[in-house]
């Protein structure tokens, strides 16, 4: 991600929600940064990391980590959920299948991706009806987007 993407969403996340703002605790020590709380909310997110893990990275315990990740959530949900997490309107369809008719591809209203993700924390009962071809459980992640890399569509499932 790049630096100016992610202090944009900082910044964002900043006006929206007190939580993120640097404040000193009860002793008069400061808190941890903005940054460093949208920082183990992505990390979390983006690698599948446990919150107990980014305390050696991040220095945050694993309260403090889950609650910057509850926090970063719904305030993206919240600023960013009006414009992108939507369903396409018709002239978001008319503009996307416009757009992949010129390219030769009439009809295509988007790319299907689809990924198998480990799932670690399978329940036992569970691992024989999820069992993917890594030799291990597995759940599907599928998305559909469109040329502008917008998300139209995202599953998650067998």
């Amino acid at each position: 991600m790049r630096r100016q993407l992610f202090q944009a969403i900082v910044d964002k996340l900043l006006h929206h929600d007190d939580y993120f703002l640097q404040k000193p605790d009860a002793v008069g020590n400061l808190g941890f940064l903005p940054e460093q709380k949208a920082t183990v909310a992505l990390r979390m997110l983006a690698y599948g990391s446990t919150a107990d893990q980014l305390d050696e990275v991040l220095r945050m315990g694993e309260s403090a980590a889950l609650q910057c990740l509850e926090r970063f959530c719904s305030g993206i949900v919240a600023i960013f959920g009006e414009e992108f997490l939507r369903t396409p309107t018709a002239e978001d369809l008319e503009k996307i299948l416009a757009v992949n008719s010129s390219r030769g591809w009439p009809g295509m209203l988007g790319s299907l991706d689809c990924m198998h993700l480990s799932w670690k924390n399978c329940p036992v009962a569970w691992q024989g009806a999820f069992q993917g071809k890594e030799g291990c459980p597995t759940i599907i992640l599928e998305a559909v987007c469109d040329q502008s890399l917008r998300i139209w569509h995202a599953f998650f499932g067998m």
